[in-house]
């Protein structure tokens, strides 16, 4: 009996709350208890919401809405511009103090993570360390998050979207029936607007309907994924809470779905600026860059649309990943009406492993430079001063 329970796998799947607006009311609290929504421009009525409070929630305002509708629904709004530097600080802080509770944490997303507290008395003291976490996250940082609690990622994934803010839930296999069979299968992780539709297709409309599937019928509609969502709909995820899984990735990549059919070009370079900021953070924090860039564009029937290009100088900082893809989309798309962006940088490799490939165009600049700091090493050398500089290091 001992063994079996030093065995069972237990992992926590935190995910801080409206973290983009919890930073903000962390660092000025005269925000907090107020509707609040941080958008690309707050000045511009087709501003998209990057986040918002569940105090905002409340009046029907929701992540992806424009500035203009959000403030027909909630007249006192409070929206500020977001400031990603801030956002990325917060986010070290946070896998800082999740690593010091186990080494086992695996970055999802800038605001989220599985930690796997098996081997730190998981099993039977599971809901008091996700309290303690929770709590520490709270008094360090003042930032909320739920944390759900499961045998595998998936179900931990799915705990922790039960109960925001503030929550802890845990789920088990055996609930499955009871807790998430009833529910329509597009409220299941991993399950999108194109897999409902084939899902659909073969009468599958609820996650029990989906775990109780003919997996050959599944696999024939949907290949490998089919059958590891049906596996997932009936508790099973083989994955481990893996530190290392993102230096592993050739590609790194976010898209947003959008709520309602956007034409406007501003909105949608919005779009790209943010999904560009969640990119190079992640192309941060895995110390990795890539030499492709591709968008997406899914319109509003529906059709998948990607246009890659690849580049000289191996992209990791936002404003280049942002003008690459700002380029693309002002090339490619013909006005249609559009449902889904996204960008993913690909070709990736650890940023130790990368240099700046010299071409004709920048050599001559290269070896100026080399030049310059040559004779500025040497008469500081001379002088026995470090006080000549470029003028571009002055303040």
């Amino acid at each position: 009996m001992k063994n079996s329970l030093r065995k069972a796998k237990v992992i926590l799947h935190v995910d801080m709350n409206s973290f983009f607006a919890s930073v903000e009311q962390a660092y000025d609290s005269s925000l907090k208890g107020l509707p609040l929504a941080i958008a690309g421009n707050p000045q511009h009525r087709r501003g998209i919401l990057v986040t918002c409070t569940y105090e905002a929630r409340a009046f029907g305002v929701y992540t992806t809405m424009t500035v203009g509708e959000a403030r027909r629904l909630c007249p006192d709004l409070v929206i500020i511009p977001p400031d990603f530097e801030k956002y990325r600080r917060a986010s070290s802080q946070v896998f800082e103090i999740l690593r010091s509770y186990t080494e086992l944490v695996e970055p999802v997303s800038i605001d989220e993570a599985y930690m796997d507290i098996t081997s730190i008395g998981g099993l039977t003291n599971a809901e008091n360390i996700a309290k303690e976490i929770q709590q520490h996250l709270l008094d360090t940082l003042d930032l909320p998050c739920s944390i759900g609690i499961g045998p595998n990622k998936f179900l931990a994934k799915t705990a922790s979207d039960m109960k925001k803010p503030l929550g802890i839930t845990i789920l088990r296999k055996r609930q499955m029936p009871e807790i998430l069979w009833p529910k329509p299968v597009i409220h299941m992780h991993g399950v999108g607007k194109s897999t409902e539709k084939k899902l659909a297709e073969l009468n599958i409309f609820t996650i029990g309907n989906l775990a109780n599937a003919d997996e050959i019928t599944v696999k024939m509609k949907l290949g490998k994924n089919g059958v590891r969502l049906k596996e997932r709909a009936n508790g099973i995820d083989h994955r481990e809470v893996d530190p290392e899984a993102a230096n592993e990735r050739k590609s790194v990549g976010s898209s947003t779905t959008l709520p309602t059919d956007e034409t406007d070009l501003s909105a949608c370079l919005k779009i790209f600026e943010w999904l560009a900021e969640k990119v190079a953070f992640r192309l941060e924090r895995q110390k990795l860059a890539g030499t492709v860039i591709m968008i997406q564009i899914r319109t509003a029937d529906w059709q998948n649309i990607t246009r890659s290009k690849t580049v000289l100088n191996p992209l990791v900082k936002s404003e280049h990943i942002y003008k690459e893809a700002k380029s693309l989309f002002e090339r490619h798309w013909d006005g249609e009406p559009i449902r889904l962006l996204g960008i993913t940088i690909s070709n990736v490799l650890p940023t130790e492993q990368l240099f700046e490939q010299l071409s004709i165009d920048n050599f001559e600049v290269h070896a100026k430079d080399e030049k310059i700091d040559g004779l500025i090493s040497a008469l500081n050398k001379e002088l026995g001063t470090d006080m000549i500089k470029r003028g571009n290091q002055l303040d």
